[in-house]
């Protein structure tokens, strides 16, 4: 597995058994999103993907903080000459990499979450935070406004709690961000590490093959109308009744066991 890692210079890539871990690790800038670290970001979830023993991911931050947001000074250009990582591209292709994934990815937040960072929270599937934890999008008190993320914020809060968010550009408490469904959970920060490894490790036991058909037709039929919605789903249905993954959950319900998915060999 190693050897096929590929050389991240501004984030660590580790599996443990199912679970893949993701560290943003630019402590320095506060785990800041360079271009370099976005690019490294999308290469590393899609090496994720690509591992058929993986079934979840928790993307993190060293040093006890999530990310600070965009490291302006940073942003802009490519990977760099030095970098030996393929160039995938900017945030708007990390968005993207969240939605065509196949696999869960669960934020796992200590201190923060700002600007971009948030963005990155909304984009994962799940959220777990440390109860101390905050929240922000402080981009309107520096005469800027967060563009990139609103995609991401309007499709997993309430219309009035994000412009709430986005206008004052003040910063919420865990308990707030629970509240209107940015988080799923907020735990002590000694459990946190405890209770992320878990909701990764409950996913990854689950069907991949599923898995993939359902996240991908989640986000394919979000955005169409409820008339088209119904027949795209329909033909998922036939796709995961005759999945191997699928006639292997049956069997193991009839033989009272424990399924062994073949999308996982």
């Amino acid at each position: 597995m190693s050897s096929s890692i590929p050389p991240f210079t501004e984030l660590i890539y580790e599996a443990d058994g199912l679970v893949c871990t993701i560290t943003l690790n630019r402590p320095h800038r506060k785990n800041a999103l360079s271009a370099g670290l976005v690019n490294e970001l999308i290469v590393a979830l899609e090496t994720a993907a690509e591992d058929s023993s993986i079934g979840a991911i928790i993307l993190t931050g060293a040093e006890g903080v999530f990310c600070s947001g965009g490291d302006l000074g940073q942003m802009s250009g490519g990977g760099g000459d030095a970098s030996e990582i393929p160039w995938r591209g900017g945030f708007p292709e990390l968005n993207l990499a969240f939605t065509q994934l196949g696999k869960p990815v669960i934020a796992k937040v200590r201190r923060y979450a700002l600007a971009g960072g948030l963005g990155l929270v909304a984009a994962c599937q799940f959220a777990l935070a440390e109860d101390t934890a905050t929240f922000g999008t402080p981009e309107i008190k520096r005469g800027l406004f967060p563009m990139m993320i609103m995609a991401n914020i309007f499709r997993t809060v309430p219309r009035r709690k994000g412009l709430e968010l986005i206008l004052l550009g003040e910063r919420i408490s865990a308990a707030e961000a629970v509240n209107m469904g940015l988080i799923n959970k907020a735990v002590p920060a000694e459990e946190l590490d405890e209770a992320t490894f878990d909701l990764a490790s409950r996913l990854a036991a689950q069907s991949p093959e599923a898995m993939k058909l359902g996240l991908t037709a989640f986000y394919e039929q979000s955005d169409m109308d409820f008339e088209a919605a119904l027949p795209f789903l329909a033909e998922k249905l036939m796709q995961c009744l005759t999945s191997e993954d699928a006639r292997e959950g049956l069997m193991s319900f009839m033989e009272k066991r424990e399924p062994n998915w073949p999308s996982r060999a």
